[in-house]
Formats: C-alpha cells, structure tokens, sequence
C-alpha cells in the first residue's frame, strides 16, 4: 500500500468520477486506474462500485478512506514540519473549510489573503465540520471555516460570521426550475436527496425540519455523503435538494438552483458559518487571515 494509490482513492471520493479525480492529480486516467485496482487487490477488497455514470465508495471504502486521510495527512505534516526545520520558519497558514465555503468563500477571500500578505502561503484542506474540529484541536489546522456545533468544545474559540442562503438544487428541465422562487409546498411532493445525518446533521436536519415546519414529512428519495455527490444526482432526476447557495458554483452541469422562499430560523441555524481556532494559541498569520475576513464580512455575506 502506497501513499500515491491513497491520494488517489482520496480524490475518487472527493470527485465521485475517475477523470476528474486523474485531472486533479496530474496524472493519464490509465495510470490513475492502475493505482486503485494494484490498492484494491493488495488489500484483497472492494473500495469502489463503478457504473457508466457513477463512482461511489463501499462501506468498507467509505471506512477506509477516512483513515486513509488521517495517513496522507501525517505524512504530509512531516514533511512540512521538516522543510520548516530545515528552511526556516514558513509563514504557512493550514485552513479547513466545509464545501460550501471552500467553493465559495475562499475563492474570494483568499486573492484578497494574498494581495495584503503576500508573504503568507495558504494550505486549503476541503472537509466536513465533524472531521475539521478535532484536526484543529491536534494542530494539524490553523483555522476553519465550519457549521458552529451544537455543543462547542470549551478548548476551541468561535467566531460567527453569516447564514448561507438556501436554494433548491432540480434539474434545469423540472417543472419547477424556470421559477425565481419556490415554497416548501412547492417541495412537499417532490422526491428529496439529503446528507448523512451522522456526517452533516446542520444540513440533513435544514430540509428536515423545513418540511415539518411547514406541516410536511419529507420524501427521502437517496442518502448522499458528498455535496458534490448530491448535486451530481441532481443532474439525473434522482430527485432535488435544499442546498446552500455557494454549492451552485460547484461544477454540475444540467442543474438549477432556484431560490428558497421564506427562509425562517431554522435555515438561519443550519446554514450558519463561524470562523474557529485552538484557544489560547498564537499564530501571526491566522490572525492576519482574520482580519481580512472582517474586514470583508459584509461584502462575504452578500453573495452567501
């Protein structure tokens, strides 16, 4: 088993496609493909189910690759902890963000990052907020970008930001997607796609709670781990989604995404964002990092 065959399972399951998961690695999908069948043989197991359309993990794969993470994770660490004693001290600021904020936050308030501090090198790290969490309280990040828990560990400082907008993810061909808007009544009869709730309870619990809000129980049409995920089964007519706004900008061709008339409360809680960090711990370029943010906070919301 080799660091390079767990990158790339890695990227399969960020990108739920061979080709996209290849590109991003730099590498010719023939390779690519040698690396996760020489993994999945030397383990003597199946990682990954394989359609025409679609690539998804086992449970076994799913398992795995969460630790298989943790291992790239390490290994990277020590490698950046010895070039750093080798080379000197690096300004290098290690920030975890959820999908949504990666794909939509950090694409504008990194430039920014930069034009002020360019002498700041910034490691992005894209993970659910169950998983961010205890990579900062080991040190392993430096800051996040995550859902707020419902219990925050008393060891971590939060600092909340906005509420992202909730919109509905259909296919551009549904009946309801040359609307501006939609209702939850709209929603009532419509076959649904939601997270795990074990993984992502903030956006599981937000289509949930909106359905019985309105006097509704949800249709739960597939369960999907990844946003990515969802809004590719969007695309095939599995069913819709609640989803925040910035997972528009997720590269999904064949879907729509139509605004969510009467956000209440609990839209609000579910898509909340706070910015956290070890408590008690001094770092020059976090807080730098920080003062952008807040500098740009209100502009930020605005396209959330």
């Amino acid at each position: 088993m080799e660091l390079r065959q767990l990158r790339c399972l890695i990227a399969v399951a960020e990108t739920q496609h061979f080709g996209r998961a290849a590109q991003k690695l730099g590498m010719l999908p023939a390779s690519f493909g040698r690396h996760i069948k020489l993994l999945e043989e030397g383990l003597g197991g199946q990682l990954l189910v394989r359609t025409t359309r679609h690539v998804a993990l086992t449970d076994a794969g799913r398992e795995f690759v969460a630790q298989a993470r943790d291992l790239v994770e390490q290994a990277d660490q020590m490698e950046r902890t010895f070039r750093e004693g080798t080379h000197g001290k690096s300004r290098i600021l290690r920030i975890g963000a959820i999908d949504s904020a990666a794909a939509g936050l950090m694409p504008q308030l990194l430039p920014k990052v930069r034009e002020t501090y360019p002498e700041i090198d910034v490691e992005l790290l894209e993970q659910k907020t169950i998983r961010l969490l205890p990579r900062l309280l080991s040190g392993r990040l430096d800051i996040a970008i995550v859902r707020p828990p419902d219990a925050p560990d008393s060891r971590l400082d939060f600092l909340p930001l906005f509420s992202e907008t909730a919109v509905v993810a259909m296919p551009e061909d549904h009946r309801l997607a040359k609307r501006k808007a939609v209702s939850v009544t709209d929603l009532a009869d419509e076959p649904l796609i939601v997270p795990d709730r074990g993984s992502r309870p903030h956006s599981h619990d937000l289509t949930i709670k909106l359905l019985l809000e309105a006097g509704y129980t949800a249709r739960i049409a597939q369960i999907a781990e990844e946003k990515q995920t969802i809004v590719s089964l969007v695309s095939t007519g599995v069913g819709l989604a609640v989803v925040p706004k910035w997972a528009s900008r997720l590269a999904v061709g064949g879907v729509s995404f139509v605004t969510l008339n009467g956000s209440t409360d609990i839209a609000k809680q579910s898509l909340a964002l706070s910015a956290v960090w070890l408590k008690e711990t001094r770092h020059e370029s976090r807080d730098a990092f920080l003062r952008v943010l807040q500098e740009n906070l209100l502009e930020l919301s605005r396209t959330a």
